[in-house]
Order: structure tokens, then sequence, then C-alpha cells
């Protein structure tokens, strides 16, 4: 049986289509420039109005970063570019307090990093240190930032689009447990296939290159995101969703025995 919900209002279905219809624009917008890459657009889209933050794993050239940027045109949002290499610092993602002249005087001011947008592109996240790493943290999970004993609060919405390369190991470090479950899913992009890639010769060797427009701002996308919230959910689904969980732990009684075997944390 559903779970009890509250009466939806008339103009329930009008809602629900236009819900429908930005979707398909946003994905359609986005399909312009990535070409064989459906999946990952849609996947990527459910994180976003689901509130949460997705990895892109795939190997060099796939256009995880293109990805990214072409989400960023198509949505009119804030978007910020973080580039994680082995000598990047907390500070550079989060931002600092710097020394500025006012009224005659010194006062120290927070300077905003990154981080402070609605999408964040972390690039090759995995080429940080974990102390690097780390710093998003906080951002991911609380939507703030603390510097200097004060917290500053990220604009709404706020997500986080990290890619990284499954295939170079040296010079990379994997993220840690904690970093990987700040994460909602980790889409794989995968190798497109030739009828693609004739289409991507086609388009990046041409002289015409394809127009984005911004088809919703961010109140759409808030009135999205809450709208998706208010999808009532079957309680046996729940139920189901629950027992798989459960079954990921080898210390529970109703573990299969190849978990139990395999397994050393759910």
């Amino acid at each position: 049986m559903p779970t009890t919900t509250a009466t939806p209002p008339p103009d329930f279905e009008q809602i629900i289509a236009a819900f429908q219809a930005d979707c398909a624009r946003i994905a359609e917008q986005v399909g312009r420039v990535m070409v064989g890459q459906d999946p990952v657009i849609r996947q990527t889209l459910v994180c976003l109005l689901a509130g949460g933050h997705a990895l892109l794993e795939g190997v060099p050239g796939l256009g995880k970063t293109l990805l990214v940027r072409t989400l960023g045109a198509a949505l009119d949002l804030s978007f910020g570019r973080i580039q994680f290499t082995p000598d990047l610092m907390p500070a550079d993602i989060t931002g600092t307090n710097v020394v500025v002249s006012e009224d005659g005087g010194k006062a120290f001011r927070f300077q905003e990093g990154p981080i402070f947008a609605n999408l964040v592109l972390a690039d090759e996240i995995n080429r940080a240190t974990p102390k690097t790493q780390s710093a998003v943290l906080e951002a991911m999970q609380e939507g703030t930032v603390s510097a200097a004993r004060t917290t500053h609060r990220l604009p709404s919405p706020f997500m986080v689009l990290a890619t990284q390369n499954p295939l170079e190991m040296e010079g990379t470090y994997p993220l840690p447990e904690a970093q990987l479950d700040r994460f909602l899913l980790k889409a794989q992009v995968p190798f497109p296939s030739a009828e693609d890639l004739v289409t991507v010769l086609e388009r990046t060797t041409g002289t015409q290159t394809a127009t984005l427009h911004s088809v919703a701002d961010a109140p759409t996308i808030l009135a999205m995101i809450e709208l998706t919230r208010q999808v009532p959910i079957a309680s046996h689904v729940l139920r189901h969703a629950v027992d798989l969980v459960v079954a990921t732990h080898p210390d529970q009684a109703t573990t299969p025995d190849l978990v139990k075997r395999y397994v050393r944390f759910g």
C-alpha cells in the first residue's frame, strides 16, 4: 500500500507536466553537445533533482569535464571549477581570510573560493592529497564552509560533480570511504559507439558549433527538487531498499553466506 500523502493541489497535473518539460529541455540542451551519453546525462540530472552529488568515472577523452560544463551552460546557475592537483591546498578550494584596507585601517575579509557556486566541477578529484580532498567534506554534507571560526553558507542549489580517471594510478590518491559516502551515485562514462564517434567528428571538424541556451534558473531547480521530494513511495519499496542495505552487512542474521565471507563492512 502506498504511504499516506497530502491531497495534491488542483493544478498538480500542470505542475507535473511543467516538471517533465523542464527536464526534457535540460536534457535536450546538454545533448546538443554530448553525443551518445544519454544515460549519463539522465543520471546526472536525477542526482541534481535529488539534491545529491555525482562522481563521474571514465577513461580520458570521453567528455566528463565537457558534460559538467555543458550542464552549467544549460542552467542559469553559477559555475565553479577546481582542478585537483597534488599541490592544491584546502584554502584554494574553500577560500581564506585576506587583509584589506578599510576606513583607513586594515581588516580581515573572507575571500570565497571556487566552492562557492551552484555547480562545482571537481576535475580529477583523485589527484589531490587526502587532506585537500577532505576540504570538500563539510561543503558536500552540510552545504557550509568553516573558516576562522566562522561558518559560511554555500549557495542553493549546490551540487558537486567530480571526475576521476580509473586507469592512471601513479600520482593519484584513492578517495576514502568518508569522501565516497558524500556522493549519491557514481556514473560510469562508457566509450561511445562507432556511429557516435562519426557524429563527434562531424561536430568537431566543421565550422558550426552548438548554441546552448539557459532553460532553467535557480528558483526553477529548487522548485523541481522540492517537487521530487513530494513523490510518494510505497511501503514495500521502502522495505525492499532497507533489506538490500541490511544484506550487505556481514554481521546480520539474514545476510547471505557469500557476503559474510567476502564483505567486511556493509
